[in-house]
């Protein structure tokens, strides 16, 4: 084969009478090309229609793949601090228990009542009441207000509030007034304290249903 007549006889050709029924007689250039564009579309149509989709499932199945392993690690790394976890939920179980020592039950009302009252008579004060008023039941325990007045001099009162938050239950104090009282250096306290109850969990839920 002549190359450079191949070449030529390329040249040469009326392209618009070009006959696909007739291309046995076509330039052996042509031909070849013609074979290569067809291989290439073949190749392109073989890709297109079984490669592409197995590409998309393997890049699915990665993604799966990396998906599953950080699930992995994060699991991992859960169950390694698993002790610690436990430790510290331990511990948060016994300051709860700690606390809830602390709030005093309905029955325990009149005790700290007394605890209060012998606190302002250790301090010479005079009581002019201690009057407990409706509780308040919260999402997690109960409210229990009550109103003090107490009448004393300055330092005495001082340390009857300090006295009152020492005490072993917890008691938080509100609305401080501090008025002249019967003569002399006396002055009357009057204020709002609040003592909590501890309200289980199942017994909120029995409170709430119908």
């Amino acid at each position: 084969m002549n190359l450079s007549t191949e070449v030529r006889r390329l040249r040469d050709m009326d392209w618009g009478e070009l006959d696909i029924k007739e291309s046995g007689g076509w330039p052996f250039l042509l031909q070849l090309i013609c074979c290569l564009l067809v291989l290439g579309l073949t190749f392109a149509g073989m890709y297109w229609y079984l490669t592409a989709p197995k590409v998309e499932e393997l890049e699915q199945a990665r993604r799966e793949e990396q998906r599953l392993l950080n699930d992995y690690r994060s699991k991992a790394a859960q169950a390694a601090n698993l002790p610690l976890l436990r430790e510290q939920v331990e511990e948060l179980d016994a300051r709860l228990e700690g606390l809830v020592a602390m709030l005093p039950g309905g029955p325990e009302i009149p005790s700290l009542i007394d605890d209060i009252s012998e606190t302002a008579l250790e301090n010479q004060l005079s009581i002019d009441f201690i009057r407990l008023r409706s509780p308040a039941a919260q999402e997690f325990y109960t409210e229990r207000p009550f109103d003090i007045r107490v009448q004393g001099d300055y330092h005495r009162i001082a340390t009857f509030i300090s006295g009152v938050a020492d005490l072993p239950r917890i008691v938080t104090q509100h609305d401080f007034s501090l008025e002249p009282g019967g003569g002399g250096n006396r002055l009357q306290l009057s204020m709002l304290a609040r003592t909590y109850s501890y309200r289980p969990p199942q017994a909120n839920a029995e409170e709430g249903a119908p």
